[in-house]
């Protein structure tokens, strides 16, 4: 009888040791698959145009390209990372749709949105590279309360942060000051570290400016550069960095300098294929960061 027991006891033993390996086993693939996941989740390159997206996407290796309204992203791989080249538009709210969409749809670990811009800091010159240290909306604005017939005078608009609060924006004394988005740390590292690869201007940090608003006027563009402290402004990074902001994504805008009026750097658009190389070799080396990790 105690050998029957025995026997019976060692063989329950040896199945309860192999119900604990399976499920550690188990239990270590899930772990091993949810690290494999996370480290490939892709790296997001946004360009509005043609000119600021498809230079970029013909550096990638095994392209696919899909579709998502009337955005395009190209899926492909740089030194065997995913990286996913975005062509939002232009302005605002195509860009905030399409970092929406893309953020739902692929999981991306971090977000550059790169392309041209033109210049608020006499400083700089065209082929010149601002990191976005800060990104700041330069179009939510509140006029001053005037009757009519008073006039209009735009130089003593106030800023308005329509994220200060859930309550109205225009009646919240605390909601009267510029939102500025910081750039991800280690996505800046990651420029300044290839910041010698860049031989068409000086690469700065500095504060992108962003709006649905095309700045011709020079007193206007330096009231700017004055109260905000922008070095550049374009249509398009405010509003990536927000949504990248709401999903808690790493964001770094990327901007080289197409002109400048406040210094009389005129128009060239190679700039936009020269941002690209930059920002080509900003990934490649946040890939071999993400990859060490």
């Amino acid at each position: 009888m105690r050998n029957i027991l025995l026997k019976k006891y060692s063989i329950v033993g040896i199945i309860t040791l192999l119900l604990v390996s399976m499920v550690a086993a188990c239990s270590s693939t899930l772990k091993n698959e949810t690290e494999e996941k996370k480290a490939q989740r892709p790296i997001m390159v946004q360009g509005p145009m043609p000119i600021e997206a498809e230079h970029f996407a013909k550096k990638l290796e095994d392209v696919k390209e899909e579709k998502s309204g009337d955005f395009v992203f190209y899926k492909g791989t740089l030194d065997g990372y995913p990286v996913i080249v975005a062509k939002t538009g232009k302005g605002m709210e195509n860009t905030a749709a399409a970092t929406a969409v893309a953020i739902e749809k692929y999981n991306p670990i971090a977000i550059i949105n790169q392309g041209t811009s033109g210049g608020h800091d006499p400083s700089l010159n065209v082929f010149d590279i601002v990191l976005g240290q800060k990104t700041v909306n330069l179009g939510s604005l509140k006029t001053a309360d005037k009757a009519e017939n008073q006039g209009i005078d735009p130089t003593i608009w106030k800023p308005m942060d329509l994220m200060a609060s859930e309550g109205s924006a225009g009646e919240d004394p605390n909601a009267e000051k510029p939102r500025f988005y910081e750039g991800d740390k280690d996505l800046l590292a990651a420029a300044h570290a290839v910041k010698e690869t860049y031989t068409k201007g000086k690469v700065v940090d500095g504060t992108i400016g962003s709006a649905d608003v095309w700045n011709n006027e020079v007193d206007r563009i330096k009231w700017f550069h004055t109260k905000y402290g922008t070095s550049v402004e374009e249509m398009e990074g405010a509003a990536a960095a927000q949504i990248a902001k709401a999903y808690d994504v790493p964001f770094l805008g990327i901007r080289v300098l197409s002109n400048n009026k406040v210094n009389g750097g005129t128009y060239n658009p190679n700039t936009a294929t020269a941002n690209q190389g930059y920002v080509y070799e900003v990934v490649k080396q946040y890939i071999s960061t993400v990859s060490s990790k």
